[in-house]
């Protein structure tokens, strides 16, 4: 039997009204294993959170990013590091300066809601 794919949401919260908090619903509803990454968080939607990307068991398939672009320009060469197979840029993390880097570092983006691209909307959740 095959591992489930695993999805790392970076900027998780413990916020139910944050799309980070969401996506964390999201993907376990679709029967990922969901890695939540936030530096200050313990625990998110009953899941143990990891302070950073480096700390993460192994390789996601997906990295969602909900965290602003500032601090997503600092991670991407980290990203990188680790691999996935695909990266979501969620609205508003998506801008010429983090498409370009990421570009020169052949991550495999993916423009656009990942909670879409599940086919659920944040109210469903």
């Amino acid at each position: 039997m095959n591992a489930p794919k695993s999805a790392a949401i970076l900027g998780a919260s413990a916020d139910p009204t944050k799309f980070g908090h969401q996506a964390v619903l999201a993907y376990q509803r679709q029967g990922y294993c969901v890695w939540p990454i936030h530096p200050r968080e313990t625990s998110i939607a009953g899941l143990s959170v990891f302070p950073d990307i480096e700390s993460l068991p192994g390789r996601p398939s997906i990295i969602s990013v909900y965290v602003p672009p500032k601090i997503l320009l600092s991670l991407l060469s980290t990203i990188a590091d680790r691999g996935c197979d695909e990266l979501w840029l969620n609205p508003g993390t998506d801008t010429p300066e983090v498409l370009r880097i990421a570009q020169s570092l052949n991550l495999p983006v993916i423009c656009a809601c990942s909670l879409a691209g599940l086919g659920l909307s944040p109210e469903a959740l």
